[in-house]
């Protein structure tokens, strides 16, 4: 341990480098295993629905509506109009009251009775994108056209930009006349997705975008996710095989620095062999306590990712997850280059031959 102490000097800046290394590993992967993990959880609520279509106009639409009742489960309109909210583009929705909506729309904040409140018209819904920016909380009024209402939920609308409202159907129709539902959302046994899209596209003569099912957007989100964040996985590499090569440096340096140190160690008796397994075990040692101290850093770094940057950059926040696999996983990568950056020198040492370490006691006074 003397030992150990009496080298921080020389390998403080490669043992920095490491550390930075790995909190930024932590961080990162942190941040990426959350969003995965939340990103899932919400597309699982929002595409609840088995089947969604898009009709070309308004006659279009309710002629599908009118074919589909006695073919489905439910048929869920989605309504909708693009205006301003809070000075800029948005967009409200009309949902009708089914329990497709109760039972799975991702809300993080509610007062009780919500879906009720807003299929009586007493309140309205908002994504988290408005409430950050505006500082609004439950209860407070939100402007709409044909006036304000107070806030009674606040839901989760990962990826979105914009600000977004839902009313119930009667109080949407009410303030939007004009607006038409062209996309359709339909409930029905999932082993029957595959039979019901090949009749709508037969009776409507319907082109193959007009037709989405569940499992193909939620595998094609998940793509696009994972080809987003693709590139974390390389610098995470990258940035540990930097901090690597530079503690073998710093190692290689001072390698025959430290024969003065060693010398007298042989001499008294101990083996090259020995020397040398001493050696890479201290090197080893050093990385997993700087492991140690990135631990608690990486973690302080991802809170601040998720709920600083990611809100002040995009307007939502992500809840924290830590994953205990990526612990061990980091425990296990410094172990990994600790021994990588302390191999060389210690077969550098166990082949140095004796007369290296007798020349240092030449001009022994």
């Amino acid at each position: 341990w003397a030992d150990a102490r009496a080298e921080l000097p020389g390998l403080r800046l490669a043992l920095m480098a490491l550390l930075l290394a790995l909190a930024a590993n932590v961080g990162v992967g942190t941040m990426v295993g959350s969003f995965r993990a939340t990103f899932t959880g919400w597309l699982d609520q929002r595409m609840a629905a088995e089947l969604y279509l898009n009709a070309e106009s308004p006659d279009q639409a309710a002629r599908m509506q009118d074919w589909l009742e006695a073919r489905v489960d439910a048929v869920l309109p989605v309504t909708l109009v693009e205006r301003d909210l809070l000075g800029q583009p948005g967009r409200i929705y009309g949902v009708v009251d089914h329990a497709t909506y109760r039972d799975h729309w991702p809300m993080l904040e509610q007062v009780p009775g919500v879906w009720d409140l807003l299929h009586q018209g007493k309140g309205v819904l908002v994504n988290e994108q408005a409430a950050l920016r505006s500082g609004l909380a439950l209860g407070d009024p939100f402007a709409l056209p044909g006036g304000a209402l107070p806030v009674i939920g606040v839901y989760s609308d990962y990826g979105n930009p914009e600000p977004q409202a839902i009313l119930g159907i009667a109080a949407f129709q009410a303030r939007f006349h004009e607006a038409k539902a062209l996309r359709i959302a339909l409930r029905l046994p999932p082993e029957g997705v595959a039979a019901l899209s090949a009749e709508l596209m037969r009776t409507f003569e319907l082109p193959p975008d007009a037709i989405s099912d569940q499992a193909t957007i939620k595998a094609f989100s998940l793509q696009v996710f994972e080809r987003t964040f693709a590139v974390t996985g390389a610098l995470n590499v990258l940035t540990l095989a930097v901090a690597a090569v530079a503690l073998l440096a710093s190692l290689l340096t001072l390698s025959g620095l430290r024969l003065p140190g060693l010398a007298p160690v042989w001499a008294l008796g101990l083996t090259q062999g020995r020397l040398a397994g001493l050696e890479f075990a201290r090197s080893v040692v050093l990385a997993l306590l700087t492991a140690v101290l990135a631990l608690p850093l990486g973690l302080m770094l991802a809170w601040v990712l998720l709920a600083v940057v990611n809100v002040e950059a995009f307007g939502w926040r992500l809840p924290m997850q830590v994953f205990p696999m990526d612990l061990v996983w980091l425990f296990g990568m410094a172990l990994a280059t600790g021994a990588l950056a302390a191999a060389w020198p210690a077969v550098q040492l166990y082949r140095r031959r004796p007369a290296d370490l007798l020349r240092v006691f030449a001009n022994a006074r």
